[in-house]
Parts: C-alpha cells; structure tokens; sequence
C-alpha cells in the first residue's frame, strides 16, 4: 500500500498483522508523507518463501522494495515485529534512515526472552509473552491452531489491547484470511524460530550506535516504558512518548495520537 505525497515513511506491521493494520492511520500520515505500508515477507498478500524470516532478511527487502520505488533516503516506523524489522533496517542501513520509529516492542537478546520467561512475576503481568516459545516449537502450533484461526488470533489480540472493541470484524477477518491461506501460520511462525539468528545478529548491529534520531512509543497498558530502554541500548538521540489508555495495538487504539505523535517525529526533517 502506497498514499500521500512528501517524504518517503515505511510502515511495517507486527504478528499476525498486515499492512491493513494501518489503515487507520494512514489517511493521517499521507497528508505529509508519501507512506509506504508493505506485506512484509510471508504476510498478508506476500509470498511464502522457505525462509529468510530473519530481521536482517526482512531488513534487506525493505530496502530493496524502498530501491524499486525510488526512495535512496526514507524514514521507517514499527510496531511489535515490525519495530524489530524497523531497527534491522536502520542498523543495516544507516545511511539511507533519516529517522526511526520503534514501538512495543523487545529485541531477540534484549529482553524478549525474559518476558516470555515462565516466571511468576510474568503471569502476574499485563505482558507475559507466552507465545514466543510456543510459536518457536516446529509443527506444533501450526497443528493446534490450523481450522481455529479466528477464535485464536481473536482472542488473543483482543486480550492485549486496552480496548478489546478497536479489535473489529474487518481487521479480524483478514489476518484469518490471510494466516489460514497456504503457508499463512508457517510463515508467521517461522519470525520466531528465527530467533537464535535475530540475537546474533542484534550483537552485531548493537556494536555500533545508530546515527538518526529516534522515537520510541509505548502503551500504558502493555511494553510501555521498555522500548525508550530498547533503544537506549543502540542509540543516543531517543525520545520517548506514552499513549493513555491503550495496549499493544496502538494504531488500532489509538490511531489519532499515534500519527499526531509520529507526524510530529517525522515532519522535523521537513523544511
């Protein structure tokens, strides 16, 4: 999905999400930037190759995707996994990020092992990351949840948010379209077995600091205050803002402030 005119902005969505979880927000931002919101590989429309679900991989498409469309320099945003691929690109490509967006998320090495930890402070918390061993296991998942996408994908969305009701039926019916298509829950999976791959390659990137400014939101009701410390870790120019009221489907939740929050961000290169 492509809208508006101005400087370049790669949205990238998080699991199981597609591009449409933007969709809120991209009428928003297109009013001062050309907003690029692409499948990212496996999801949504996209192929479902082999493998290459790794944030160095998804990192080289977008740039490769950004290249096709004539875009040397851009800025780029995520949410959940797709701030994870937003850091792959930046830390990959510093050169052409002039800015950087990351949002409720934990890098693989940095903290998302620890909160899918089954510890007793976890399962007392609003966050406890569960699923991340569970969708690492090879076969499992896809077994138990192939012919239960809705309920499943519903459920759990609805259980991390603030506002379950900003979960509606036409955001629903496509990730079930999408993830119970051939290949949908494997490809989705397959981001979390690349984990082992995603730690190596942070200590890499981590080693040397990114040199565009960053903003990092977080919900009140979820990651919160954790990604400004993500970003701490790899960065010296970190912002941070926290949406009221709202869990870890910000775009959903809280649409209005979070492109008021980021337009803000990404205007600043504007002249």
């Amino acid at each position: 999905m492509t809208a508006g005119s101005g400087p370049p902005l790669v949205l990238l969505h998080g699991v199981p999400k597609t591009w449409y979880y933007w969709h809120r927000v991209i009428p928003l931002l297109s009013e001062r930037f050309t907003v690029v919101a692409p499948d990212i590989r496996g999801f949504g429309d996209s192929a479902r190759p082999d493998g290459g679900y790794d944030m160095g991989t998804i990192a080289a498409d977008v740039a490769e995707l950004m290249t096709a469309l004539g875009h040397e320099r851009f800025a780029v945003a995520g949410e959940d996994w797709g701030a994870a691929f937003a850091y792959g690109v930046a830390a990959s490509y510093p050169e052409r990020v002039t800015r950087l967006s990351f949002s409720e998320m934990l890098v693989p090495g940095a903290g998302l092992e620890t909160w899918s930890a089954l510890t007793e402070d976890n399962v007392a918390s609003d966050h406890f990351l569960w699923h991340v061993g569970f969708f690492h296991v090879r076969d499992f998942p896809e077994m138990l949840i192939s012919g239960r996408e809705r309920v499943f994908w519903e459920t759990w969305m609805k259980n991390e948010t603030y506002d379950p009701a900003a979960i509606t039926e036409d955001c629903v019916e496509e990730w079930v379209r999408c993830s119970s298509a051939p290949g949908g829950l494997r490809a989705i999976f397959e981001v979390y077995r690349a984990t082992f791959v995603n730690i190596e390659l942070d200590r890499r990137w981590s080693a040397r600091r990114l040199p565009m400014p960053v903003l990092t939101v977080g919900s009140d009701s979820f990651i919160g205050e954790e990604g400004r410390r993500q970003m701490e870790r790899v960065a010296d120019d970190v912002r941070y803002v926290e949406l009221e009221r709202c869990g870890h489907s910000m775009a959903l939740e809280r649409p209005a402030e979070l492109a008021r929050v980021m337009g803000d961000f990404f205007a600043a290169d504007i002249a």
